[in-house]
């Protein structure tokens, strides 16, 4: 029996996860249900997309993620079920997509449009317990995306700065997301530090008008409460303070700009 695993922003206060997994239950009662994470940040697609790209790989083929980050529920936006790199992700067609479609292997992709298989009655506001649940829940009874609606032809896709590879061998990128630890994320990945003319070891590290310094290889590579860069688990570069909140200790954020030269 595949695992549905659970990614949105609804938070763990009120009902709405519960009565997302009490529908998914309702139609398949022998489900393994698991929750990636519902404190996504609310109405963030970035955060919800880099959050996605990042689990999908970990979990076995054949897990139906259910991704539910959604500011435009009720409205005539789409709602995908993608199959990837061997497993199935449903998600509204708002960009939350962005980065698996970018970073997997895209085996299908279709449009979720068969009532049969959605809630007898559907809120104009609970998409996730109306629609998304019953779905995932029929998809691990064994239904296809094929079951589901006509092949999708397009996708929307967030508007995600890439870095800029400059003539001088540097490269310009910006913090895009920061975690629970004050990390500050950017666009600037491991592929592109080998990719640039640089080499690794003479690359300085700014963001803002900071110097950071190198790219070290582990927070404890410099003395608590210093800041330093890195490759973190996501194979991107971040921003680090060791043993403290780079974001709130650099005063910095998303959008602030990343240098390496």
């Amino acid at each position: 029996m595949p695992l549905i695993a659970l990614m949105t922003d609804f938070g763990t206060r009120d009902y709405y996860v519960a009565a997302t997994k009490g529908v998914i239950l309702s139609v398949n009662p022998k489900a393994t249900l698991v929750d990636i994470s519902h404190d996504i940040d609310s109405q963030d697609l970035y955060h919800g997309a880099f959050v996605l790209r990042n689990v999908l790989p970990y979990f076995p083929a054949e897990t139906i993620f259910v991704a539910v980050v959604d500011p435009g529920v009720g409205t005539s936006r789409r709602i995908l079920a993608g199959r990837y790199n061997d497993r199935i992700v449903l998600a509204p067609d708002n960009g939350l997509l962005t980065l698996v479609h970018r970073d997997a292997q895209l085996q299908a992709l279709h449009v979720v449009e068969n009532r049969r298989y959605f809630a007898s009655a559907i809120s104009a506001t609970f998409h996730g317990r109306d629609i998304f649940a019953p779905v995932a829940a029929h998809l691990s009874r064994g239904i296809s995306l094929g079951d589901l609606g006509a092949p999708a032809d397009r996708i929307e896709v967030l508007n995600i700065p890439r870095p800029q590879f400059n003539p001088d061998g540097s490269i310009d990128g910006m913090v895009v997301l920061v975690d629970r630890f004050g990390n500050m994320i950017t666009n600037i990945s491991e592929i592109d530090l080998t990719a640039a003319r640089t080499p690794r070891p003479h690359l300085e590290v700014h963001l803002g008008d900071r110097l950071i310094g190198p790219v070290r290889h582990t927070y404890g590579d410099v003395a608590p409460g210093e800041p330093l860069a890195l490759i973190g688990s996501s194979r991107m570069l971040e921003i680090a303070v060791n043993s403290g909140h780079a974001a709130q200790v650099l005063s910095a954020g998303r959008g602030t700009p990343i240098h390496l030269g």
